[in-house]
């Protein structure tokens, strides 16, 4: 596994090379403002499917998305007049939301990413990193931690890659932010239902 140490001579470099590798279906261990993730073209329906994998996830559990932009969640979500006052609110941030997903979107996301009650998880996240390589790709991205499923996610990056040390199916590259600032996994809110239901907080 490729790993890319950060630093404020490479960021365009580092950008650059993640696009590339988002693009040509890799999966990444990358930054946020939560937790490392595991970053992924969310539309292609292998390199979806490859994170799966690396998690060892069970598929009855999609993945959430990361968009650049309300406007870019509107592409794949229903979304209201309060519910879009609740996001201008909230992000970028570290707020999840569930909401219904459009019949494009379900179309579009082939595998892994709406749900079978035809729901969506989408963010906007607030970290400089992950919004330059959103505006640089103007697609989704997976927006799952980093980490095996049923292990804890991790700010600290020597934990992350001991989990995926011996694993058969391994992210293909990491960028190494150092160890990032205490933080827990995005909270859920469930934006289907009123008044919205906390999901995970």
């Amino acid at each position: 596994m490729k790993i890319l140490k950060i630093s404020v001579r490479n960021l365009n470099r580092i950008i650059e090379t993640t696009a590339k590798a988002v693009k040509e279906g890799k999966v990444l261990i990358f930054p946020t403002d939560t937790v490392y993730g595991l970053v992924a073209n969310a539309q292609n329906e292998q390199a979806v499917k490859k994170n799966f994998k690396i998690k060892g996830r069970k598929l009855q559990k999609t993945l959430p998305i990361f968009v650049k932009s309300i406007k870019m969640a509107k592409e794949f979500a229903f979304i209201n007049r309060e519910q879009e006052k609740f996001l201008k609110k909230v992000w970028p941030g570290k707020i999840t939301v569930i909401l219904n997903a459009k019949l494009e979107a379900q179309k579009l996301f082939k595998f892994g990413i709406i749900s079978s009650e035809k729901k969506i998880g989408l963010r906007i996240p607030k970290y400089k990193l992950i919004n330059l390589l959103l505006k640089k790709l103007n697609f989704p991205l997976t927006g799952t931690s980093a980490n095996i499923s049923g292990y804890p996610p991790s700010v600290v990056l020597k934990k992350i890659l001991k989990q995926f040390k011996n694993r058969k199916h391994k992210p293909d590259l990491t960028i190494d932010a150092a160890n990032l600032p205490k933080s827990k996994p995005s909270t859920v809110f469930d934006l289907t239902v009123f008044p919205p239901k906390i999901l995970r907080q």
